[in-house]
């Protein structure tokens, strides 16, 4: 398991840092001073991100680090951070990861073992998902889930066949018996405990289930749990009477029957064509 005490050990870092989206006043104290304090910032047009960096007075060697070169980019930034180097990851506008250039160089700096620090302070969520190390897209949000076992469990059973990550949020009285119903439910998938996010005791846990289990009643503070996805042929285990539920629950609250299988496809990521056959062949 890969524990993460990001404000407690002289690892060098990588800091995932959103940029605003419009409004240059909505970046943040913070953001401006990691920024004036790494030692190099990977951005995905030079140009645009000068513009940011000029507004600010921030003095830095920018890098380019852009969908298509992600691979030697990647190699770029593990070489700087293997020097003892700081690295600084911005978009032109956004988070990275979320539809931005990212993935990569996460993934593969938190695996060697260096600091992967997000920056948002507002979000949990995304916090916890573009440091995670695991796969940032698609991703479901579920938030808490319920405190008895029973109805947790029942919960989880509607999600253990989405290919997609998901994250939860879980208190730290909660946690162990948490991770033990996802144990029984999801597996030992692969999963990322993110706690305390942006204070002075911030960190991650990059493991499996299992490897969380063996450390979760020694933690405390909020929790953002992200588990991997079902990358198996999933369609087998798919609920479909509680696709159909779905699809029949939109419609009730108004959507057309297309609507409906179109947001029922995006919210499971179950294919819209076999929801639609699964709809039309009930009706038949």
């Amino acid at each position: 398991m890969n524990r993460q005490k990001s404000f407690e050990n002289e690892k060098p870092s990588l800091f995932l840092v959103p940029t605003p989206i419009g409004n240059l006043n909505e970046m943040t104290p913070r953001a401006v001073e990691v920024l004036n304090s790494v030692d190099v910032i990977a951005c995905e047009d030079t140009r645009t991100s000068g513009q940011l960096l000029k507004h600010f007075e921030i003095h830095k060697r920018l890098i380019a680090y852009q969908n298509f070169n992600e691979d030697s980019s990647a190699k770029g930034i593990l070489n700087l951070l293997s020097q003892g180097q700081n690295v600084a990851l911005i978009s032109d506008a956004g988070y990275p990861l979320i539809n931005d250039p990212g993935q990569r160089i996460v993934t593969e700096a938190a695996a060697a073992g260096y600091n992967v620090i997000p920056l948002s302070g507002c979000s949990a969520m995304l916090d916890g998902l573009v440091a995670s190390g695991l796969v940032a897209q698609p991703f479901i949000f579920i938030g808490f889930l319920p405190s008895s076992s029973h109805e947790r469990k029942k919960k989880m059973q509607e999600y253990r066949s989405y290919p997609m990550t998901m994250i939860f949020y879980e208190a730290p009285h909660r946690i162990t018996k948490m991770l033990e119903d996802c144990l029984e439910v999801f597996g030992d998938r692969k999963c990322c405990l993110a706690r305390e996010l942006t204070k002075v005791h911030e960190e991650f846990l990059r493991g499996t289930v299992k490897e969380l289990l063996e450390v979760s009643e020694e933690l405390k503070g909020e929790m953002v749990v992200i588990m991997d996805g079902n990358h198996d042929d999933y369609s087998k285990d798919v609920d479909y009477g509680m696709i159909l539920s779905k699809v029949n629950e939109n419609v009730a609250l108004g959507m057309t029957k297309s609507e409906a299988i179109r947001h029922v496809a995006a919210e499971t990521g179950f294919s819209k064509n076999k929801i639609y056959e699964l709809v039309h062949s009930k009706e038949n």
